[in-house]
């Protein structure tokens, strides 16, 4: 895991464009509630991570999560999860943002989340990280990297409070409050169905990076398509997704898959699964 963890971040350029010497870096893991990948992130990518942030030269180190709703309080969630050991080991901080203090944010260009709260620790974080893990959804089709970030927004803000239509959206908006400079994405268990607490299991061993959130949901999506077991997800084109449509259109990352670049590397050569994964993915989001 950690080899792979390396080598996805050395395919996007390394630590370099994090700029994290000498700085606080707060990573964002997927703890949704207390069990173990791929309903939640595999604390192994986590570990990763954190080392290699300390060899970049981050001055400080936190991890920290907000669990669903019907989840809380997080931090035994963190402790079930190994979070909390992993961070504990990195000599991180470890934080349950709904412990800390809040944010009031009002984007100008939302239409359903115009008014919002985010965790104070993520909003002022020097640099942040999103380490989510690929799962569908039942109610936002799937779950990424720009549906990781509902984990910092206030319980009273979560897409369900503006009504089932717009879930999917308001995701998407949500990200218009925070900006990770990096995304590293545990993709070696995912749920293929079902979601987000349970579903099929598919085990494609992979470790995703990048710095657009919306190109890596469009990689994220072809994968889950690859494995065709979730129909809100198989019967619809990547770009066609709502979560991706309004995060285009707000300018969040990627329009077409003319825009996106996968640059992969099979660290387990002979293995039968990685080709037709891989030629899948690039079919599915239109690049090469």
């Amino acid at each position: 895991v950690a080899a792979g963890v390396r080598e996805a971040v050395a395919l996007v350029g390394g630590l370099a464009a994090l700029d994290c010497r000498g700085r606080q870096v707060l990573l964002k893991p997927n703890v949704v509630y207390g069990k173990p990948p791929p309903a939640t992130t595999d604390p192994r990518v986590v570990a990763a991570l954190l080392a290699l942030l300390k060899e970049a030269g981050a001055s400080r180190l936190a991890v920290a999560d907000m669990s669903a709703v019907v989840s809380l309080p997080t931090r035994p969630n963190l402790e079930a999860t190994g979070m909390a050991a992993v961070a504990a080991a990195a000599g991180a901080d470890l934080l349950a943002r709904e412990e800390g203090e809040w944010v009031e944010v009002r984007p100008a260009e939302a239409r359903h989340a115009t008014t919002f709260h985010v965790a104070r620790a993520v909003y002022e974080a020097e640099r942040l990280v999103s380490v989510p893990v690929l799962k569908a959804h039942r109610s936002a089709s799937y779950s990424f990297a720009l549906k990781n970030t509902v984990g910092v927004v206030h319980a009273r803000n979560k897409p369900w409070a503006y009504g089932g239509s717009a879930w999917e959206e308001v995701v998407a908006e949500l990200n218009l409050a925070v900006h990770p400079r990096l995304y590293v994405a545990d993709a070696l268990a995912v749920m293929a169905s079902g979601g987000p607490w349970s579903g099929d299991v598919e085990r494609p061993g992979c470790i995703l990076a990048g710095t657009d959130p919306v190109a890596l949901d469009a990689v994220g999506l072809g994968m889950l398509k690859h494995y065709g077991k979730a129909d809100h997800v198989a019967g619809k084109g990547v770009w066609e997704q709502g979560q991706i449509r309004r995060a285009s259109a707000l300018g969040l990352g990627a329009k077409s898959g003319a825009e996106v670049e996968v640059v992969a590397r099979d660290l387990t050569p002979g293995d039968p699964a990685f080709a037709p994964l891989l030629d899948r993915v690039r079919a599915e989001v239109g690049t090469t």
